[in-house]
């Protein structure tokens, strides 16, 4: 097992300021980026593997390597693994009101259509992505300054933004999330003297525990885009509102841990909880973390259980009830226990605080 908390996540993270032929973003653009990729890969925050993260950063970020990072993605990603893209930088409209782009570093204005991403390529090597959980982050169309659009003939003459029809698509499928930095009306700001667009900016601190509403150690999808919702438009005096596109979501899935939350939540004076406790902790706990049932990451037969013995029927939580009964009657492999299938969540979520005190 990783040493890294959430070995299951993934990520590509692209970002663009100095484009090659049209005008520049702000390289507030690139620390954005470089903040995401420090967050997600930290242990004392989201706890991805730095390997499991691949970052494409203004030259790096080609048209070719962006396509070739979101393969790579969906090669080394599985059914029961995280993944997540995140990408800053220009966005257009490039055919009409309905296709949009993203535009890489090396996009040519006189042929934006021929050079950039288009919403259906992008769509396509989505769904390549086999990860059950995938969630997609856009802030694009910065602006410079406290609320006004960067002075640029580029920005007056292209439609910016993403239309309605291109976040809806992207969001398709089971599992599939998407949050972008504003409305197609709007654009999405930097506001003076900030590090991060204000997008980014409440991104970053939902990811490091804010959106962690219940301290139960992990950050899900909606909890993380409701505090972004709020905060957003604070920031920005009400005129950024984020939007949130989903698939067919059968539940508020976690995309990384909450590891913030631990400290603030273990004390001293924290007592072992009984082996009463256990069960209705792991009943609770267990859905969440293996949505799919026992037989996610195998978390059953590698604490020594087997599940030809289990009914896994039915959504992931009515088989870890069933499978639980079954347990407590001493059933469901001859070598599992309550502590061996503690002791293996527990490799996987060391930290997670709903689990630290129970034995």
């Amino acid at each position: 097992m990783s040493t890294s908390g959430y070995p299951q996540g993934h990520a590509l993270i692209v970002a663009v300021a100095s484009y090659s032929h049209i005008n520049p973003l702000p390289q507030v653009v690139l620390n954005d980026a470089r903040v995401i990729a420090d967050v997600l890969s930290s242990p004392q925050h989201c706890g991805y593997d730095p390997a499991n993260i691949t970052q494409l950063l203004d030259g790096f970020a080609t048209r070719t390597a962006v396509l070739a990072g979101l393969e790579d993605l969906a090669a080394r990603t599985g059914p029961e693994d995280m993944a997540c893209v995140y990408f800053s930088g220009h966005g257009a409209l490039t055919g009409g009101v309905d296709e949009s782009s993203l535009l890489t570093v090396d996009c040519i204005e006189s042929d934006l259509a021929g050079t950039s991403i288009s919403a259906t390529e992008f769509s396509d090597a989505l769904h390549q992505i086999k990860a059950k959980r995938l969630i997609v982050f856009l802030d694009a169309c910065h602006a410079a300054g406290a609320g006004t659009l960067k002075s640029a003939a580029f920005a007056d003459k292209l439609p910016s933004g993403f239309s309605e029809k291109m976040l809806s698509r992207l969001a398709e499928g089971a599992g599939r999330a998407l949050m972008a930095s504003s409305r197609p009306s709007e654009t999405s700001l930097i506001m003076r003297g900030a590090q991060n667009s204000a997008f980014t900016e409440a991104l970053i601190e939902g990811l490091k525990g804010a959106a962690d509403r219940n301290s139960e150690g992990v950050i899900r999808v909606f909890d993380l885009f409701d505090y972004v919702a709020r905060q957003v438009p604070k920031t920005t005096g009400d005129c950024q509102h984020p939007i949130f596109k989903a698939g067919q979501l059968e539940q508020n899935f976690p995309i990384a841990l909450s590891q913030r939350t631990v400290e603030a939540l273990i004390s001293p004076k924290d007592h072992k909880a009984s082996q009463g406790d256990a069960w209705q902790v792991l009943g609770t706990v267990l859905p969440e973390l293996y949505p799919t049932g026992p037989s996610d990451q195998e978390i059953w037969e590698r604490a020594g259980g087997d599940v030809s013995r289990l009914r896994l029927q039915g959504s992931g939580r009515g088989a870890w009830f069933a499978a639980l009964k079954v347990l407590k009657h001493g059933g469901g492999g001859a070598q599992i226990s309550i502590n061996s299938l503690l002791r293996e969540v527990l490799e996987d979520f060391p930290n997670h605080p709903s689990l630290v005190n129970v034995h």
